[in-house]
């Protein structure tokens, strides 16, 4: 469920997505988007916080793969559904009618703004208290399965192993404004397309590539190690 405020205007803005005001003129002209921007920042601190604190044993890199296998967007797209996220979006009908409540980028952004109007309300603590249950099960998942592991290296180690090639990866696609851009990266091993993903960077949309073309090529876990 969502938490608790004591602004409840804060938690409106998380709320409302920039069609919606689009088609409300009258509704006071702020959308989710600066506090996205915040909670982003509020995220990767308290992930890292509670890694730092969680595995004392582990080193730099493992917690600062972690954190990025837990912050990216179809892990908050995760979080989002299992508190119902979608359902008290703010949408303007084009949203709504295009699936928009369970679009993977939206419920991501808007998870993440709620983090930020969480922490202008209540402060750093209140973020950690309602955000550390949410994501303990996903971390010891992610442990457990090893599923920080770099893609982009997975499947090179299994490229040049088995077809003696790199992979290489190309930008497909590019949209968005400059503050949201969204791209699409595919992943080929020589002239094969073998993967594609998005994100909000080259870097993020290659690594989804990359996971991806692990899961289409079926690659077991053995030979990804």
């Amino acid at each position: 469920m969502l938490p608790t405020f004591k602004n409840s205007a804060l938690l409106t803005r998380a709320l409302t997505h920039r069609s919606y005001l689009n088609e409300h003129p009258e509704v006071e002209p702020e959308d989710n988007e600066r506090l996205e921007f915040l909670g982003d920042a509020v995220l990767d601190f308290v992930v890292a916080n509670w890694l730092f604190r969680q595995y004392p044993d582990f080193n730099e890199g493992r917690l600062t793969s972690i954190r990025a296998a837990v912050v990216r967007a179809e892990k908050l797209s995760e979080l989002a559904n299992q508190i119902g996220l979608g359902d008290h979006l703010r949408l303007g009908k084009g949203e709504l009618g295009s699936g928009g409540r369970a679009r993977q980028t939206l419920l991501a952004d808007a998870f993440e703004a709620v983090l930020g109007a969480l922490y202008l309300d209540q402060g750093m603590r209140a973020v950690q208290r309602w955000l550390a249950p949410l994501i303990r099960d996903e971390v010891e998942t992610i442990v457990a399965a090893q599923g920080d592991r770099d893609a982009k290296s997975a499947l090179q180690e299994w490229s040049q192993a088995l077809r003696r090639i790199t992979p290489h990866y190309r930008t497909m696609d590019e949209a968005g404004p400059d503050h949201a851009k969204q791209f699409t990266v595919a992943a080929f091993i020589g002239n094969e397309e073998v993967g594609r993903g998005k994100g909000p960077s080259k870097q993020i949309a290659a690594q989804a590539a990359a996971a991806d073309a692990l899961q289409q090529l079926t690659i077991p876990p053995e030979a990804e190690s």
